[in-house]
């Protein structure tokens, strides 16, 4: 039974509620229900998430039953107010603060706790207020990562909505060509018409009047080939998509569509067997489930992410990191300590220099991928990365997975193994004490600044200067 950190600590003060309604200590639940006294009390503080069965058995002897047990409703305001404030303690906002946080104790009055929350949602709102509209997106791009970490990263209607159209195109194994794409075009009601003047701003047109698909002559730089571009632009039409009403609308139907696009280039029933067979022989490969299905590295790595936790019941993490360090797509559901701002988004922020995204690029041979076992505060990672090439500059693809599933991996017997300590900022993204005591007042770093940092200045912000010419030149270094 999969339950997030929230569902737990609710779980837990529901168990708590019914047993003391019931009178009992929690030795006495404890005893009735088989387990220790110690190990209840970890339920009920969400530090343990209990079994069905014992579930079942604490039901019983509270006299309830389990629905009522795992509703999502806290059981009383007290309750409620002690949830409320773990969740806030737990924001990235107040672990910034490097405040203790506060511990809930039975003699502090639902008032105290109130005081406190009532600081926690001033914070937020002041951290809402300072933060320009890019913002609100990384925040919906965090809540829509979020979610599909809950999910595992695996929609089951869309891969076999996936299947059905295969099937109705007559592929039946290996890679998916041009030729099956077009017929399933075709099924649809449209033709692919290739075109080289397209709006640089498109990647694909679709005339839903005259039925056809307007792409590029020629696969963009990126792993971006005909075949994905042509079926996410059919995934709009078979999942009924209107256009966006919001952003969070917009980056919904992005992912549902590359999701589509996904499942047609690598069909779940076929990529579930080469990964089980690839399991079963202690050769689990990126290259490998690539090379079988004709896609880039990036495709195939991601495509693991959408099959492995639910199939294989492995859980793993996918990054991809830019040559200057920096995480531009990610997704996590082992724990790997990952850096993020204040909006709780990692996407944009400095992977560690220990981890196997970084330390590849050290590598002087960038054509074979880079296997490195790395100790964090939350365990040691295996991973497996390779490096690529854009018209933009180098990047690393890298999926990991908890020591413990290494074994399953080809390249677990590699000797490369490095020590993270991050987020402490002492790991990689501050001086020794000693340096900083030795350069203090003797040296000025100019910082590198984005683009991003201007964009929500109004035009004349700039007193005695062209605003063209300031956004043309924050334009043309964006990358620094």
């Amino acid at each position: 039974m999969a339950t997030s950190g929230l569902e737990l600590s609710t779980l837990g003060h529901r168990i708590r509620h019914h047993r003391t309604t019931k009178g009992y200590t929690l030795d006495e639940l404890g005893a009735r229900v088989g387990i220790a006294g110690s190990q209840l009390s970890l339920i009920e503080n969400g530090k343990r998430e209990p079994k069905l069965s014992l579930l079942q058995a604490i039901a019983e002897a509270c006299a309830t039953d389990v629905a009522d047990l795992i509703s999502g409703e806290p059981p009383n305001r007290r309750a409620a107010l002690e949830i409320e404030l773990d969740r806030a303690q737990a924001s990235p906002v107040f672990r910034q603060l490097g405040i203790a946080p506060i511990r809930v104790s039975k003699g502090m009055s639902d008032e105290t706790i109130e005081g406190v929350l009532g600081l926690h949602r001033e914070l937020h709102r002041r951290e809402s207020e300072a933060i320009a509209t890019p913002e609100e997106a990384r925040r919906a791009n965090t809540e829509m990562r979020l979610t599909m970490r809950a999910k595992a990263n695996y929609l089951p209607e869309i891969e076999a909505l996936a299947e059905k159209q295969l099937k109705a195109a007559g592929h039946v194994s290996g890679a998916l060509t041009h030729r099956t794409v077009s017929i399933m075009a075709e099924k649809l009601g449209f033709e692919l018409i290739y075109a080289g003047d397209l709006p640089h701003s498109t990647r694909s047109i679709t005339d839903l009047e005259n039925g056809r698909i307007y792409l590029p002559p020629a696969s963009i730089p990126g792993g971006h080939g005909l075949r994905s571009m042509a079926l996410q632009a059919m995934a709009h039409r078979l999942l009924g998509h209107t256009p966006p009403t919001d952003y969070a609308d917009f980056l919904q139907q992005r992912l549902e569509i590359n999701y589509f696009a996904a499942c047609c280039l690598i069909p779940e029933t076929a990529g579930v067997t080469f990964l089980q067979q690839a399991k079963k022989d202690r050769n689990l490969a990126v290259e490998d489930f690539r090379d079988a299905f004709g896609v880039t590295h990036e495709a195939a790595a991601m495509r693991m992410t959408n099959l492995m936790t639910h199939h294989l019941d492995m859980r793993l993490h996918f990054l991809r990191v830019d040559e200057n360090g920096a995480i531009t797509r990610v997704y996590e559901n082992d724990d790997l300590p990952l850096p993020m701002d204040v909006t709780g988004a990692v996407e944009g922020q400095p992977a560690c220099r220990k981890f196997s995204a970084r330390a590849a690029f050290d590598q002087h041979n960038r054509t074979t991928e880079h296997y490195q076992y790395t100790d964090t505060p939350s365990g040691t990672f295996w991973c497996a990365t390779q490096i690529g090439s854009a018209s933009d500059g180098g990047f690393s693809i890298t999926v990991g997975v908890p020591f413990d599933d290494a074994r399953w991996w080809r390249g677990r017997e590699t000797q490369h193994r490095a020590q993270s300590a991050c987020p402490d900022e002492s790991c990689c993204r501050r001086a020794s004490a000693a340096i900083s005591q030795r350069w203090e007042g003797r040296a000025w770093p100019s910082a590198r600044v984005h683009t991003h940092m201007f964009s929500p200045l109004p035009r004349g912000a700039f007193p005695g200067v062209d605003d063209s010419e300031v956004y043309e030149f924050l334009d043309r270094h964006a990358a620094e």
